[in-house]
């Protein structure tokens, strides 16, 4: 994800009071950038939260640091593990 800015909207009280809600757990504002990146990309829920699960489980490798002791040619095994989970990503 790229540079993150600022946007204002409007949304029923309802909604405003659910998201308070999850904003303790501090889920509301990726909740909410998760959603409309859903709508927008035209996506349904599954392909959504697959791609989630994709991105959450490489950047977990990727970040481990074990992972990141040992290195195959100059790299360290987690990017060669995240670059493989990703690979899930591409459409056959």
């Amino acid at each position: 994800m790229g540079r993150l800015v600022a946007y204002s909207v409007f949304i029923p009280e309802e909604h405003y009071k659910r998201l308070k809600k999850a904003a303790k757990d501090r889920k509301a504002a990726g909740m909410v950038r998760d959603g409309i990146a859903m709508v927008l990309d035209n996506k349904n829920a599954f392909d959504t939260g697959y791609e989630k699960g994709i991105k959450d489980a490489a950047k977990v490798v990727y970040e481990c640091p074990e992972a990141q002791l040992v290195a195959v040619k100059g790299k360290d095994i987690g990017v060669y593990l995240k670059e493989q989970i990703e690979l899930l990503l591409e459409k056959p």
